[in-house]
């Protein structure tokens, strides 16, 4: 959708990310990001999707350097993220922000919701004063806040409530790019709507781009331009919602979409159920991480690490059966009522 030179933001290449894990006198090597690559461009959703554990929110943590990258670039615009000095980081922070899953995790339980809003506009901005409070009281009005809440505790809040805080404090910086780790995930239905409204209406105000973690594919579907799906720390595909989800080229990606529940009671869809466990991220299988799961799989995916193969322009997916053969065809895999 904005994929033009002069509307990138936000740059991922090769990132990756190991932990090393020390018990019984050994050491393993846990890969959770391996040489994950995206764009993210002013004023675009792009989704990152997948099951808990396939290395999502470790992605989100990396770009911001909330987590030190093991190698790969994130650069945002001109400046090359992974290389700041850390005690740099937080003029990097003017243009990166983020938005956290749980906002009792990420708000000061000490602090009302106006000192919570305040604190980056005072380090930020140099505002004080007359000229503060009428910014304090603007950005509470962008995410929809009444003013009598600002001097309550996150503890006298609700969820929603304290959401459009962290929402607040991300926005007080004017940021570029916006990263949503699953920002409504601990939310009711209702309020999860209406936060996504507000977060559509101030992308549109702002321009900015999202990276949106998040494993509710429906959500996905309405609210992002772009979508990416991980599985085992590696984007199994890529391109826009509508492809992705209308024509989705990667065995995984089918699965994933085929275990979305369907409103109509009367409609019946096939159900695409992977077989098998979860490999190993401390011991990658040599082949496609999929294949010993993988219903459609031939002896090249055992064997051969599958590159992301474009479909078209803007549609790739890492299967080396678009390789060798016609277009995937029906595997014999159970069927289910979703």
């Amino acid at each position: 959708m904005m994929n033009q030179a002069q509307d990138l933001e936000l740059s991922v290449s090769s990132l990756r990310k190991e932990f090393h894990i020390h018990g019984g006198g050994a050491s393993e090597t846990l890969t959770a990001v391996d040489g994950v690559s995206f764009e993210v461009a002013a004023g675009e959703t792009v989704a990152l999707v997948g099951e808990s554990g396939s290395g999502k929110s470790t992605v989100a943590r990396c770009v911001t350097r909330l987590v030190e990258p093991t190698s790969g670039v994130v650069r945002l615009g001109s400046v090359e993220v992974t290389s700041v000095p850390r005690r740099q980081l937080p003029r990097v922070y003017r243009d990166l922000q983020m938005v956290f899953q749980d906002p009792n995790g990420s708000l000061n339980p000490r602090m009302t919701a106006r000192a919570a809003i305040e604190e980056p506009l005072r380090l930020h901005s140099g505002l004080s004063g007359a000229d503060l409070e009428a910014r304090l009281k603007q950005l509470a009005s962008d995410v929809e806040l009444l003013p009598q809440l600002l001097d309550r505790y996150p503890r006298q809040l609700s969820g929603g409530q304290r959401q459009r805080v962290g929402i607040a404090r991300a926005l007080a910086v004017d940021p570029k790019i916006i990263v949503l780790d699953e920002p409504t995930a601990s939310l009711d239905v209702s309020t999860r709507r209406r936060i996504l409204q507000l977060l559509a209406t101030i992308q549109r105000s702002r321009r900015l781009g999202y990276l949106f973690i998040s494993h509710d594919l429906e959500m996905v579907r309405h609210f992002a331009d772009r979508v990416l799906v991980m599985y085992l720390g590696a984007i199994v595909e890529s391109g826009s919602v509508q492809e992705v989800f209308d024509h989705p080229a990667h065995p995984y990606t089918r699965a994933l979409l085929s275990s979305v529940a369907v409103i109509d009671p009367g409609h019946q869809k096939e159900r695409i159920r992977l077989s098998g466990e979860i490999p190993s991220a401390i011991r990658l299988p040599r082949g496609c991480r999929l294949a010993s799961r993988c219903p459609y799989v031939v002896g090249a995916c055992r064997t051969t690490p599958p590159p992301l193969v474009a479909i078209s322009p803007t549609h790739s997916a890492a299967c080396p059966v678009l390789n060798v053969g016609p277009a995937l065809e029906a595997p014999q895999v159970s069927t289910a009522t979703a």
